[in-house]
């Protein structure tokens, strides 16, 4: 409070002045006082932003009742405007003053003239003001008149010379020059929320010079990317991919505020998730692949920092799903090799996880998943002794398509004959990737044993939840290992309830059962979500005939929050 009274003791100190240099513009002892003073009233710009951005318009007009007069004489001191930094700040400052939503004809009115105060400011790059104003004068219009659409001509003016600017390439002669795209970037840091100034922020971003560095202030990409993640400017796709092209924090930022979104909603609300992932345009601009290994990478560096998180994993999956959606709509004749967006992975592995796993019939879903096993086995197994990357780079693709293994689970309960050994390991190499050959060979042969004991329940006697837990609890040993053994005993349970018609009666007591701490309830409630997750992209139509029992029943009957949508509709 103590600086805002001293703030508007200054305001009436400059305001004396520039009224004084007003009156005598001319003469060599005022330009000599104005250039004395001007570091001083740049100072006194600043600090005036710095306590107009933190208040509201009403507090604005209280507290400094002269503001809008002492900036508008600022507006037109031409000693003043020669210098980038007071221009910025009074920018700053005017925008300060403007009603997004103005509730009267004064506020109306106060937006009207703040438009063109802007526009004054604007013509010191190509137009002489005091000629403008003579003839406007002479043919007896008034500022308020043409001040508007001055601001819009000018703002077309800049769009078109830029794009010619774009078109005549080397021709230096015609083009303007990189410390004026440099200045007018700069200028437009403040106005880019204002519609009037949208065609000209889009040119920025997409105009392409020959320059060695880039040319654009990184403030100007800071203002546009804050803007686009607020929602306050409108821009095409393509624009926004330049802006995350040209400047990778401004792509970082964008990821981390999704992460945040992500990583703070409801865990298992996967349709919610979608929707934020969507919204944030991330998918769509990553079909661009120096974008989509930014992003990835993004996503690699979260996973080894959670040590595999779950909620991580989710939403790599879901953005992944979005992302292939996208891909498919973009580049429906492959602009770009697959190999590009998954540079460490074969080729061939690429194409197959690629594949929608829902679309494959069932008939024929063995055989891609034992290629997709055969081509990880191989790159892991196979790899060069003491390299200690490349199992974590497999899982790590892998991880992105987790529809695959959820359907190596549904095989391996459907088939008659002796389990696959290709698709145990494929289920032993993705719940714990960090093992040996030895230790995944143990996982392998504990998964069968449990595989032949479920399997031989479906041939006895009326099957009850406890024959279930039986299995569930042999696995729930505290060691690590035991504890990967048990996500796979539980995944391949929670499979034979949702996919085997006999258990469908016992399915929520058999559920409830297996659920007897926090953690596991969380793992069970996430894998019940991720199933609605896939069964609504899919059809249920699909599921015939034997359409698994009803899953929101069976999370709303299980304890801790789950969320009132079972589904996670935005």
């Amino acid at each position: 409070m103590a600086q805002d009274s001293v703030l508007a003791s200054e305001c009436q100190f400059w305001l004396k002045k520039l009224s004084m240099w007003e009156q005598a513009s001319s003469t060599l002892e005022t330009q000599q006082d104005t250039c004395f003073h001007l570091s001083q009233f740049q100072e006194f710009l600043k600090q005036m932003y710095d306590s107009l951005k933190e208040m509201d318009f009403n507090i604005i007009m209280e507290r400094y009742p002269q503001i809008g007069h002492l900036l508008a004489k600022t507006c037109w001191n031409p000693f003043i405007l020669a210098y980038d930094e007071s221009q910025k700040y009074l920018i700053w400052c005017l925008c300060c003053l403007i009603k997004k939503e103005p509730q009267n004809s004064r506020e109306s009115e106060l937006n009207f003239w703040i438009r063109g105060l802007l526009s004054q400011i604007l013509s010191q790059f190509r137009l002489d003001t005091k000629e403008v104003g003579f003839f406007t004068k002479s043919l007896g219009y008034e500022p308020i008149d043409y001040y508007p659409g001055l601001l819009k001509n000018m703002v077309l003016s800049l769009v078109s010379e830029l794009r010619e600017n774009h078109l005549n390439g080397f021709n230096t002669q015609s083009r303007m020059a990189p410390d004026r795209m440099t200045s007018l970037s700069q200028v437009c840091v403040p106005l880019v929320t204002l519609p009037d100034f949208e065609p000209l922020v889009e040119a920025l971003l997409t105009y392409h010079g020959h320059e060695p560095q880039e040319i654009l202030r990184p403030e100007f990409f800071e203002a546009v990317n804050e803007a686009f993640l607020q929602r306050k400017i409108s821009l095409p796709l393509s624009a926004i991919i330049t802006l995350w092209l040209r400047h990778l924090p401004s792509l970082e930022k964008a990821m981390l505020r999704l992460f945040e979104k992500l990583f703070s909603s409801e865990r298992n609300c996967l349709r919610k998730m979608e929707c934020f992932i969507k919204d944030s345009w991330l998918p769509q601009a990553a079909c661009n692949p120096a974008i989509f290994r930014i992003v990835d990478e993004m996503f690699r560096f979260a996973l080894l920092e959670t040590d595999g998180a779950p909620e991580v994993v989710t939403s790599l999956q879901v953005f992944t799903r979005c992302f292939a959606e996208a891909l498919e709509k973009e580049n429906r004749e492959l602009k770009f090799a697959l190999r590009t967006y998954f540079p460490y992975a074969a080729p061939s592995l690429t194409t197959v996880v690629l594949q929608h796993p829902e679309a494959i019939p069932p008939e024929h879903q063995l055989q891609p998943l034992q290629h997709i096993s055969e081509l990880l086995r191989e790159a892991v197994e196979g790899q060069i002794c003491g390299s200690q990357g490349y199992p974590f780079e497999s899982w790590f693709l892998l991880a992105h398509f987790g529809g695959w293994i959820d359907m190596a689970a549904q095989q391996l309960l459907r088939l008659e004959a002796e389990p696959p050994a290709a698709l145990l390991w494929l289920l032993a190499f993705y719940y714990s990737p960090q093992d040996g050959r030895q230790q995944r060979a143990q996982t392998m042969i504990e998964l069968k044993a449990v595989l032949d004991y479920l399997l031989t329940l479906l041939s006895s006697a009326p099957l009850s939840a406890m024959d279930l837990q039986v299995a569930s609890v042999q696995s729930s040993n505290e060691d690590s290992r035991s504890l990967v053994c048990g996500q796979l005993v539980r995944c391949l349970i929670l499979n034979f309830l949702l996919w085997a018609p006999e258990c469908h009666a016992i399915a929520q007591e058999a559920i409830t059962l297996m659920a007897h701490n926090e953690e596991v309830t969380q793992e069970i409630i996430g894998f019940l979500h991720q199933t609605l997750y896939r069964w609504e992209h899919l059809g249920h139509e699909a599921l015939s005939p034997c359409l698994p029992p009803p899953l929101p029943c069976i999370l709303t009957s299980l304890p801790g929050p789950q969320g009132q949508d079972p589904k996670g509709h935005c």
